[in-house]
């Protein structure tokens, strides 16, 4: 039976570090087949939209909720990546979101310091039990804005979130100053094919891509089932997930999704998010 891709070793340095970085999570061809897809489907590219930073650069991005038969709905439903978040989580999981971050040259701009339970906490999701991979679809390195993530840093909890300059939502600047005195940045750069695994609570941050070479990634979030949401929002309630064995990538080629409909519009923050930080 498929289980968890992660060494036992592997296992406890997600739990001491609160990430865990799994190199070649997808090969070059299934990268290749999700990357001709995400650029040529039409859907997908009509659902795009931006989130500036403070200085008026864009991350463009495009989000969906529940994983078709697209290639890109096939990777969040494989083996490899639900097994290793069902360990990762202690049971069953559910797809909470799938999301396109794609910085272009030049243009892409930053993401400051935030922790996605951050946001996911005021959707009614009563405990943290939550976690991402993100998988690379170019090179993802300093210079083009690649994930920077605070080793350790889940263990501090949830903090404080609302409006920074510009039109993101952060994580109180004062504590995450604090936090940056006692446990380091790691810059987590990445070859295509790669995944990184992070618990909901690691703060984490992106500059902004100062370089000619985009970098674009899909982020795979996930929920426990046990943890379903008392809120509706945005995002599903828990929702059985269908998984597929991991030659299901190959098999499909380059498969588009069904429709417009799987996309989600550019949504507003939950009032609660609203209130400014500075």
């Amino acid at each position: 039976m498929p289980g968890s891709i992660l060494t036992p070793d592997q296992r406890a340095q997600f739990d001491q570090d609160g990430y865990i970085m799994v190199r070649k999570l997808f090969d070059g061809e299934e990268i290749a087949i999700l990357r001709t897809a995400i650029e040529n489907d039409a859907s997908m590219r009509s659902r795009l939209y931006d989130r500036n930073d403070s200085s008026g650069k864009s991350t463009r991005m495009a989000t969906w909720n529940h994983p078709g038969d697209s290639v890109y709905g096939l990777a969040a439903r494989s083996h490899r990546v639900v097994d290793t978040m069902e360990d990762l989580l202690g049971g069953e999981v559910y797809h909470y979101h799938s999301k396109l971050t794609a910085k272009e040259p030049f243009e892409g701009g930053a993401w400051e310091w935030h922790q996605d339970y951050g946001y996911w906490y005021h959707n009614g999701c009563v405990f943290p039990y939550m976690a991402s991979v993100m998988v690379a679809l170019d090179r993802s390195t300093r210079e083009n804005g690649c994930l920077q993530v605070v080793k350790g840093s889940h263990q501090c909890g949830r903090i404080e979130h609302g409006v920074l300059p510009g039109e993101q939502v952060g994580a109180d600047p004062r504590r995450v100053a604090e936090m940056l005195k006692l446990m380091p940045i790691e810059y987590a750069e990445m070859e295509p094919g790669d995944g990184l695994f992070f618990h909901s609570n690691v703060l984490h941050r992106s500059d902004q891509n100062r370089s000619e070479n985009r970098r674009w990634t899909v982020l795979h979030c996930y929920n426990a089932a046990r943890n379903n949401p008392y809120l509706a929002h945005h995002h599903p309630f828990y929702t059985p997930l269908d998984k597929v064995d991991d030659g299901a990538i190959k098999r499909a080629g380059v498969k588009f999704a069904s429709g417009i409909d799987e996309f989600r519009e550019k949504s507003a923050n939950p009032p609660e998010l609203n209130r400014t930080i500075r």
